[in-house]
């Protein structure tokens, strides 16, 4: 009975990722080396999948990390990823990546957030686009997305704001959907609340490449375009949600002021 009602609990839960990617039983099961029949009894709760079966399921659905401990522990089995703090001891390696990285992009602004696009990080470049920013909206816990969109964050100093925010929403709007993270879905509906216009990109000179960030600097239009680097094969949680984002100078005048 027990093992009945812990199948019961992560079944639906298998389910709604499927359903989450798109996928039919059959394809799933193709994928994964079963039978539609046995991914069937799973969602149904008539059968108790193993901890391989469960880690083989969410592997082929690409659900993260922190929701495969979640579905092992719905199947009554023990979690296999860590949550290691960023600054145990035993993070000292993927620390001392993070900031080498941070200090090797100087003087072009660079930082770190986790999955909650909270800033874990940052260079001193990065001083440079939090100018002016409320002091309340850059105290810890900061968060990026709320740093960028919110009236008394930097939204005032993007020059292609509207272009910018849903460049920013659709890229949060994909992490919901792929996470099924309820903070990601808080956070999404409240930069929604912030107002304003989502524009699609302009097309200029600029943005025939990429999507630039355009910030007035004083008398100067600053123009940046990032990358966003992951860690690759991540066996703990803290690792797989950790983004370094870097900025570049998208036109010569945004250089030479990096560089003064």
């Amino acid at each position: 009975m027990i093992a009945t009602q812990t199948a019961v609990r992560v079944g639906p839960l298998l389910r709604d990722w499927r359903q989450r990617r798109r996928l039919s039983q059959l394809e799933l099961a193709l994928t994964a080396g079963t039978s539609a029949r046995h991914v069937s009894f799973i969602e149904t709760g008539r059968a108790q999948p193993s901890s391989d079966m469960v880690l083989r399921l969410a592997e082929h659905l690409d659900v993260p990390a922190r929701q495969r401990n979640a579905l092992l522990i719905a199947a009554g089995h023990a979690p296999v990823y860590q949550e290691t703090p960023l600054d145990a001891p035993e993070m000292t390696a993927a620390r001392e990546a993070v900031d080498k990285i941070l200090a090797g992009h100087e003087p072009y602004p660079a930082l770190v957030t986790d999955g909650a696009w909270n800033l874990i990080a940052a260079n001193n470049g990065m001083g440079k686009l939090l100018a002016s920013v409320a002091p309340e909206l850059v105290a810890p816990p900061a968060n990026v997305l709320r740093i960028a969109l919110h009236p008394d964050g930097m939204a005032p100093r993007i020059v292609n704001l509207g272009e910018w925010r849903a460049h920013l929403l659709d890229r949060l709007r994909r992490q919901c959907q792929a996470s099924g993270s309820e903070t990601l879905a808080a956070l999404y509906d409240e930069a929604l609340g912030y107002g304003g216009e989502h524009e699609g990109p302009e097309h200029n000179s600029a943005s025939d490449l990429v999507l630039p960030m355009r910030l007035r600097h004083g008398d100067l239009e600053l123009s940046f375009f990032s990358t966003v680097a992951t860690f690759g094969t991540p066996m703990d949680i803290t690792l797989t949600e950790l983004a370094i984002e870097t900025f570049f100078p998208a036109d010569e005048q945004t250089r030479e002021f990096l560089h003064s």
